[in-house]
């Protein structure tokens, strides 16, 4: 807040920085738990391999000006790694569909170097399409596909992240507080408070040994806090992604979209508008 000496003064005051209040036994405990549920399926390392791949595909897609060119296959490509977008974006998967939005991404990815103007461009995107409770999937295909193709400039904006409207996601279950279940966090859904998240945790895992990807360890131990909470739900919570647990990592590996393509098959979890799975060929995922 502006001092009354700093108003009289005339000069230009920064506004308030986002403060996070998180709870470091909490990361400890599920960076824990992440390093041993991935040692049955090649260890961390072969998780951050397939989290460099899934953005490849995106930033080859994408980046540079080539979503002006995007084709409705390699979209739907696309889609199958994004888990909250592949099962409700059917209506859209027909030739007027993608062209609204095509549209909607080349605006969106326009100028995308510029990180001031990024809170606009995402409402805007979000702003094509209508604001109810079946488009809530617009939202998480934009913070998907700014975050992937560019992954350095943007952090994950998903809405299991972080969703004030309806205060859940990782913000909520890493909050440190007496009460966290019965109150309103003060936090907004907008740029910054994604970067300044991605940056705490980023300290938390320096400090516990991580030197390298560590943009990649973010998106793991963010999917896996969250996976907590789905599995302390019993699956409940989004049941239509989430449906049953077999071992510790698969609602990590579904929130973060990595089982897309069905094992030992081309076979994927998208779904078309006619209820048809959409095949896509050479992609080799965790299985």
């Amino acid at each position: 807040m502006a001092t009354l000496l700093q108003k009289l003064s005339g000069k230009a005051v920064s506004p308030e920085r986002v403060r996070l209040e998180l709870s470091g036994p909490i990361l400890t405990q599920t960076f824990q738990v992440l390093i041993r549920g991935c040692e049955p399926l090649g260890g961390v390392e072969r998780y951050i391999d397939v989290l460099k791949l899934k953005a490849g595909m995106f930033h080859d897609a994408l980046a540079g000006g080539k979503v002006e060119t995007l084709e409705l296959d390699t979209l739907m490509g696309l889609c199958t790694f994004m888990a909250t977008v592949r099962r409700r974006i059917g209506a859209y998967l027909d030739p007027a569909g993608f062209a609204r939005i095509k549209s909607a991404l080349v605006e969106l990815l326009d100028n995308a170097r510029d990180t001031t103007t990024t809170d606009q461009r995402w409402q805007a995107f979000c702003a094509s399409f209508p604001q109810d409770k079946k488009h809530r999937w617009v939202r998480d295909l934009a913070g998907e596909v700014l975050h992937n193709t560019d992954p350095e400039r943007y952090p994950l904006m998903a809405r299991w992240v972080w969703d004030a409207k309806a205060n859940t996601g990782v913000v909520r279950e890493i909050w440190h507080g007496d009460n966290v279940d019965h109150m309103t966090i003060p936090v907004p859904d907008q740029y910054e408070t994604y970067m300044v998240l991605r940056e705490e945790l980023s300290q938390f895992l320096t400090a516990n040994g991580v030197f390298r990807d560590c943009l990649q360890y973010v998106d793991l131990l963010s999917a896996q806090i969250y996976a907590d909470y789905i599995s302390a739900q019993g699956g409940s919570y989004l049941k239509a992604d989430f449906t049953s647990e077999t071992d510790p990592m698969e609602h990590t590996r579904r929130i973060l979209g990595l089982d897309g393509v069905k094992p030992g098959s081309t076979r994927t979890r998208l779904k078309a508008i006619d209820g048809e799975a959409f095949v896509l060929d050479d992609v080799k995922l965790l299985d």
